[in-house]
């Protein structure tokens, strides 16, 4: 089965709501590692919309299990990343305007500027991994700029509104992770994923591991982090 990257970017949404201290999204980290995580995902945005500065610091220093910072190829980004040094980096998209990351990175129109994001990030030990979407072009070039992993954009598939559109996407998926694996990258996937969605993609056996995050925090709300983990790695399984 898939491994299971939890995302706690909207545990951090809640607290800037208020400009307070609470919910801290390192606590979140803690009580997802007990439920049985074997990621923390985490998306430092250039507006700071959600997690912070300070949240990757301690992260860094407090979760036992990888972290993963999803990131823009921006120079300052870049440069906190390379201090910091999570186990592995996800280069993404990246528009102010936009409510969540809406599509996958054009490596290919963006050759240049992303093979420079990486070789600066795998010289300092970092895992590079890029999210794109299901498309075999992408994963052709992400193979080319020198990435370690691809993360699968799912998000298509996951806003499907039938269940003819919902096995085309999932079609594309499978190609491309079938492809990725062949050409000897990590294959990750995400994005939309929930529990009602997220068993057809888990059974994908090139699937290393799988990000998930605004389901399991929605499910938190109500059950909390711990059991909201829990429920999902089952499904997972």
């Amino acid at each position: 089965m898939p491994k299971l990257g939890v995302n706690i970017d909207h545990v951090a949404t809640v607290r800037q709501a208020r400009r307070g201290a609470d919910p801290d999204p390192v606590h979140a980290a803690v009580l997802a590692e007990l439920g049985g995580a074997d990621g923390i995902t985490i998306h430092l945005r250039e507006d700071r919309r959600h997690i912070q500065d300070r949240d990757v610091r301690l992260l860094r220093e407090m979760v036992k299990v990888p972290l993963n910072l999803e990131m823009a190829a921006s120079d300052e980004i870049i440069e906190i990343a390379m201090q910091v040094r999570p186990e592995m980096a996800t280069l993404v998209p990246e528009k102010r305007e936009e409510l969540t990351t809406e599509g996958g990175l054009d490596v290919k129109s963006n050759r240049a500027r992303v093979s420079d994001a990486v070789r600066k990030l795998k010289d300092t030990g970092i895992f590079i991994s890029l999210f794109v979407d299901p498309d075999l072009d992408q994963v052709k070039e992400s193979k080319k700029v020198g990435a370690d992993a691809i993360e699968i954009h799912t998000g298509r598939y996951a806003d499907a509104r039938t269940y003819e559109e919902s096995q085309r996407e999932f079609e594309k998926i499978f190609e491309s992770c079938r492809l990725a694996h062949k050409l000897g990258l990590t294959v990750n996937a995400g994005h939309g994923l929930n529990y009602h969605n997220v068993r057809q993609i888990a059974k994908i056996k090139e699937i290393y591991e799988l990000n998930i995050g605004h389901s399991i925090i929605s499910r938190a709300v109500l059950v909390g982090i711990e059991r909201a983990v829990r429920e999902m790695k089952g499904l997972l399984a």
